[in-house]
């Protein structure tokens, strides 16, 4: 039986009748802190939905992660939701930042959903706008923010996710993820730590709560 708040969250809107498919056709899994969910390339079986925890979706190219947006809380991969209208191949990679549960969906149920529940579309579109702003913002800071704006905001991002403050981050995690070398991110850290931006320890990087990051 699926959580009753997330159905209740997330399609209570649909009724009780979708309610009752939902309950008839989900698989619900723990995911398991680092482990990946989705592949680029694999054909799509499902599209997931978290009910708790966060996943990073992101590419890769030359080995250097290019993320697109994480998602929380009642978020689908909306990327994934999309491929089940083309070839069915994902073109992204979804890996769980932190131990999560999710449920999946077969995509041959989605597409009967989508006749049989036409205001699930509603669902969608407010995804779909959800990571536009995502993406949109990823661009922004990569066009116009400095590298040591963008490890912060990439720090305050991760703490925004987790929750966790002070956040375990390696200096190579952090390199990837911004497309640059963990040397170049050992100096971005160690100049704003100077500045007082943040503070390194064996605990992890810590933003003062000063800074006013947003706790989910």
């Amino acid at each position: 039986m699926i959580n009753n708040q997330f159905i209740l969250n997330k399609f209570g809107f649909l009724g009780a009748d979708f309610s009752n498919e939902l309950n008839k056709h989900a698989i619900i899994t723990d995911v398991k802190a680092k482990t990946e969910i989705v592949r680029e390339g694999q054909k799509n079986k499902f599209v997931p939905f978290l009910i708790k925890g966060s996943i990073r979706v992101f590419t890769l190219n030359d080995g250097r992660e290019l993320i697109y947006y994480y998602l929380r809380a009642n978020d689908s991969c909306l990327m994934t939701f999309s491929s089940i209208f083309t070839d069915y191949i994902s073109r992204i990679y979804a890996v769980a930042e932190e131990d999560s549960e999710v449920m999946l969906i077969p995509v041959s149920v989605i597409h009967e959903w989508l006749i049989k529940f036409p205001q699930i579309n509603r669902l969608f579109y407010g995804e779909y706008e959800k990571r536009f702003i995502d993406v949109m913002n990823m661009v922004n800071d990569a066009v116009f923010h400095k590298l040591d704006k963008r490890v912060i905001n990439y720090i305050k991002q991760q703490i925004s996710v987790t929750g966790n403050n002070p956040i375990k981050l390696t200096h190579k995690e952090i390199a990837n993820s911004l497309g640059t070398s963990r040397e170049v991110v050992s100096r971005v850290l160690k100049k704003v730590e100077n500045e007082g931006e943040i503070s390194q320890s064996k605990e992890g990087i810590k933003i003062p709560v000063n800074e006013n990051v947003r706790q989910d």
